[in-house]
C-alpha cells in the first residue's frame, strides 16, 4: 500500500513538472521578443571574453538596429548605463546605444566552488539551470551565447531561439583525455588521479561520456563561431556541424595600440604579463622563470622589472593573486615585481607602452588576445608554444620572426635574456614586424567577418 503511494505521489510530481515545464515554454515562445540575447553570466570578467561580447553587441548594432540587444547578467549592480561605460572604459568599445539588461540570480549553480568534485559536468548542468531562469524572464528571437555554455542550447531551441555563439575553449578536447590517458597533471588533472591507474581510467570513461554529451548539445546552434584554427578543429570534431562553422579571430585593440612609439626610453627593461588570475594562466611558472633569468643576468645587462596585470573574478582568484605574490616574496624577486588588478583600459595601454617583452603562459590557449596586444603596442611576445600562439600568431611576417615560443621554465628564462640582451636595431626590427602581423587581428577585420556570419541568419527573419 505505501510503495504504491509512493509510485503514485512521484507520478504525479514528474508529471506536473513536465507540464509546468511544457508550460514555460510555450508562454516562452508565444511571448518571444525581437531581439538578440547575450548569455554572458559574468559580465566583469575583465578578460577576452567580455571585449568580444561587448563587440558582439556593436556588430548586432550595426548590422540590425531595430533589433533590441539585450544582455543576461549575474551582476546585480549592473545596469543599461554602467555596462555602456564599462564597454568603453576598460575596452574602448563604444555602443551604439546601451543595452537592456536582464538580471540573473541563480548564478552560483555555474561557479565552480560550488562543485568541488564533477565540476566540469556540474557547472554545465547548473547553466542549463540559469539560462532557464534567463529565458523564462525574457524569450529573445536570437540567443548568443559569449561565454561557452553550450548546455543551454537544446533549451534555448525548445523556446524557438535561433542559436548563435562565439567559442573561446572547448569545454572539453581531445587533448585532455589524451592527457588523463598519459596521466599528466594540469590544473584540471589533479596529482593523485594522475598517479592513479584506476582513477585516470574512471576519468576517461567520464571524460568520454561528457565529450559525446557536448558534441550533441553543440550541435544544436545554428551558428558557431569560433575564435582560432586550434578552437576550430576542435569543436569541428566535437559538434560535427562544419558547414555551421565560422572561424572569426577575436577583436584586438591593435589600432589603438598601434600608434604607441617602437622605442621603450626607460632604463629598467619592463616584461609584462596581461591575464585573468586563474588557474589555467599558469602566472606561477612565469614568476620562476622570472627569477631563473635574473640569476642568470650578465651583469652588463640592466635589471628587468616584471608586472602583472589582470582581473579578479571571485574570491578564488583573490586567493591566487595573493598566493602569488607570497610566491614573489618566497623567490625573493618580490622587489623586481609589481602587481596591478582590475585596471582601467588607459592604464593598461600606459604599461604596455613602456613594456619590451610580453608573457604568455597558458597551454592550449585557444587564441591569445593578450599576445597581439603586446604585438600590437611593441612588446616582444614570449608565449606557450601551443594552440593560438603557436597556430595562428607568433609566425614570421615577411620572413621576420615576431616573438619566443617556450614550454618551460629554462626556456622562457632564455628568451627573456635573449630579449634584454637584443642590440637596440634587432629589438626594433623585430618589434616592427609583430606589430605588422598583429594588424591581421584588428577590431575591425572582426566586425567585417562576424557581420558576415550572422548575416544569413538574420536575412532569414526579413524573409
Amino acid at each position: 500500500m505505501a510503495n504504491g503511494f509512493l509510485i503514485w505521489a512521484l507520478i504525479t510530481a514528474v508529471s506536473a513538472f513536465i507540464l509546468i515545464f511544457a508550460l514555460r515554454v510555450i508562454s516562452g515562445r508565444w511571448n518571444r521578443k525581437t531581439a538578440v540575447g547575450f548569455f554572458h553570466p559574468y559580465t566583469n570578467d575583465g578578460g577576452g571574453g567580455e571585449r568580444v561580447l561587448w563587440c558582439a553587441v556593436k556588430a548586432f548594432q550595426e548590422e540590425s538596429p531595430d533589433l533590441e540587444c539585450v544582455v543576461y547578467s549575474g551582476d546585480h549592480d549592473a545596469s543599461p548605463q554602467s555596462l555602456t561605460a564599462r564597454a568603453l572604459d576598460r575596452f574602448g568599445v563604444k555602443l551604439l546605444h546601451p543595452p537592456n539588461v536582464v538580471h540573473l540570480y541563480k548564478r552560483k549553480w555555474i561557479e565552480e566552488t560550488t562543485y568541488p568534485r564533477f565540476t566540469m559536468i556540474g557547472q554545465s548542468l547548473g547553466s542549463v539551470y540559469l539560462s532557464w531562469e534567463a529565458l523564462c524572464k525574457f524569450t529573445p528571437s536570437y540567443y548568443f551565447d559569449t561565454s561557452g555554455y553550450a548546455f543551454t542550447y537544446p533549451l534555448a531551441r525548445m523556446f524557438g531561439c535561433k542559436v548563435m555563439c562565439y567559442t573561446h575553449y572547448p569545454t572539453i578536447s581531445l587533448d585532455m583525455i589524451s592527457r588523463v590517458r598519459e596521466r599528466n597533471s594540469m590544473y584540471n588533472n589533479n596529482v593523485s588521479i594522475a598517479r592513479s591507474i584506476w582513477l585516470s581510467w574512471c576519468k576517461i570513461i567520464y571524460y568520454t561520456i561528457f565529450s559525446w554529451m557536448y558534441g550533441f548539445v553543440g550541435s544544436c546552434a545554428h551558428l558557431a563561431m569560433v575564435n582560432s584554427s586550434w578552437t576550430q578543429s576542435h569543436i569541428e570534431k566535437l559538434w560535427r556541424i562544419s558547414n555551421r562553422t565560422k572561424r572569426v579571430y577575436p577583436p584586438c585593440d591593435t589600432t589603438g595600440l598601434q600608434v604607441l612609439p617602437l622605442e621603450r626610453e626607460a632604463k629598467t627593461p619592463v616584461i609584462i604579463s596581461v591575464a585573468q588570475f586563474r588557474p589555467e594562466k599558469a602566472h606561477t611558472l612565469q614568476l620562476e622563470a622570472f627569477s631563473v633569468a635574473l640569476g642568470r643576468l650578465a651583469a652588463d645587462l640592466p635589471r628587468p622589472k616584471l608586472q602583472f596585470v589582470g582581473s579578479c573574478r571571485n574570491k578564488s582568484d583573490e586567493e591566487r593573486l595573493q598566493n602569488l605574490q607570497n610566491k614573489a616574496i618566497e623567490l625573493k624577486v618580490d622587489g623586481d615585481v609589481e602587481f596591478y588588478k582590475n585596471l582601467m583600459y588607459r592604464d593598461l595601454v600606459r604599461l604596455l607602452a613602456g613594456a619590451v617583452a610580453g608573457f604568455h603562459s597558458m597551454t592550449d590557449e585557444h587564441f591569445g588576445i593578450s599576445v597581439v596586444e603586446y604585438m600590437a603596442a611593441g612588446a616582444i611576445p614570449i608565449a606557450h608554444n601551443s594552440a593560438g600562439p603557436k597556430m595562428d600568431i607568433v609566425l614570421e611576417e615577411d620572413g621576420q620572426q615576431t616573438g619566443f615560443l617556450a614550454r618551460s621554465v629554462e626556456e622562457y628564462a632564455d628568451a627573456i635574456l635573449k630579449i634584454i640582451g637584443m642590440p637596440g636595431t634587432e629589438r626594433l626590427k623585430m618589434a616592427a614586424a609583430a606589430r605588422q602581423r598583429a594588424g591581421r587581428f584588428s577590431e575591425q577585420r572582426f566586425y567585417q567577418d562576424f557581420k558576415a556570419a550572422i548575416r544569413p541568419i538574420l536575412r532569414h527573419r526579413s524573409q
